[in-house]
């Protein structure tokens, strides 16, 4: 059986989370501060006057979460938001500068908002361990990064993760690297990982399916407009609900098209609060909750694969040859994932390569001799 509830606890901020808790309503900021400082505290005044429970950021640059490399590898021919783009320009556009992120933390204390953020490389769990945050996020994308999970797992720090694209046996091997470096307390989202995601795609029905099969907490990432999928999903037991917000949609950027503006987010807040309040039943009549509902749902659906490429692999970041040592000077784990899953990167240290290797070109198990 999953923990029932547990208590975060950040400066003079207490929050218990659970099963017999109203459910913790994250505001994610993402790239929708459009580079301005005012504009990121801005959103989180609006996260405060909304209701929400918390903010939550990313902590990367462009510079560790991918290579500046502009070969057929790093350029977006997907057909979503970002296709022509590179992920080195896409992620400089949409990181939150470092600089900001204890200043941001300690106002959103002063506003009664927990913050805290999702980490995607080791040198930014460092960093938000200085920042003493309570808890961290781990992207969808990154269920796989197994060094950062380890890494993650070692601060022993509550952990909330997303779980779109996974496979059972993704989401069982991250949770079994958490627990085992000492993660206290995990959260999964059911997340479908689309951009925007469309509401025959969320097979919310996941959600107590994924308490029931991994013995924890569960909740619910969205990517979908409206609110109904929050309200569907407090209905289900969801005890997270995590919304992306804007100021204004019309001011564009990377996650415009999927994020609520102010009032929306009220709205959201106000109506999951009924739904705890008065014990509203879900209403599998209802259309719209139909089409949501959907089924218990694993892996990629269709749309979702095509995204697949965002999750990280281990890379070539400097020109290797034939018979030299593999080290952590010359390979690196970054996205996108054309290379071998992270799982392996310990695994190929201090191997040889087989073959000379060029600069930005994924590692493939090939290319170490055996």
């Amino acid at each position: 059986m999953p923990v029932q509830e547990f208590e975060l606890r950040q400066g003079k901020l207490k929050r218990k989370i659970g099963q017999n808790q109203s459910a913790f309503i994250i505001a994610e900021m993402s790239a929708n501060h459009h580079q301005s400082y005012d504009k990121a505290l801005e959103i989180i005044d609006a996260a405060a006057a909304a209701g929400a429970d918390a903010v939550k950021l990313q902590t990367y640059t462009a510079d560790t979460i991918t290579l500046n490399c502009e070969n057929e590898f790093f350029v977006i021919t997907e057909d979503n938001l970002w296709k022509g783009r590179t992920l080195y320009s896409l992620y400089k556009e949409a990181h939150t500068p470092w600089e900001w992120q204890p200043k941001l933390k300690e106002y959103a204390e002063e506003k009664g908002l927990f913050l805290f953020s999702a980490p995607f490389d080791a040198t930014a769990v460092d960093f938000l361990e200085k920042m003493n945050v309570s808890l961290y996020k781990v992207s969808s994308f990154e269920v796989v990064h197994i060094p950062l999970l380890k890494k993650i797992g070692q601060t022993k720090k509550p952990v909330i993760m997303s779980t779109g694209l996974c496979s059972k046996e993704e989401i069982a091997l991250a949770i079994q690297t958490l627990k085992q470096a000492g993660c206290p307390n995990i959260i999964l989202l059911h997340c479908i990982s689309s951009y925007p995601a469309k509401p025959e795609e969320m097979n919310l029905a996941t959600i107590p399916e994924l308490e029931k099969n991994f013995s924890v907490l569960s909740g619910l990432s969205s990517h979908v407009p409206g609110t109904e999928d929050a309200v569907i999903a407090t209905q289900l037991g969801a005890c997270v609900i995590e919304k992306h917000l804007i100021i204004l949609r019309d001011e564009g950027g990377p996650d415009a098209a999927f994020s609520l503006e102010p009032q929306e987010f009220s709205a959201l807040v106000e109506k999951v609060r009924l739904v705890e309040k008065e014990n509203i039943s879900i209403d599998k009549t209802n259309p719209t909750t139909k089409t949501m509902l959907g089924t218990p749902s694993y892996g990629p659906g269709e749309e979702e694969a095509k995204n697949i490429i965002f999750r990280p692999s281990i890379w070539v970041k400097e020109d290797v040859k034939a018979g030299e040592i593999l080290s952590k000077e010359n390979i690196i784990i970054r996205r996108p994932n054309n290379g071998l899953t992270p799982k392996h990167f310990k695994e190929v240290l201090g191997k040889k390569a087989s073959k000379d290797l060029e600069k930005c070109t994924p590692l493939k198990m090939y290319c170490v001799e055996k």
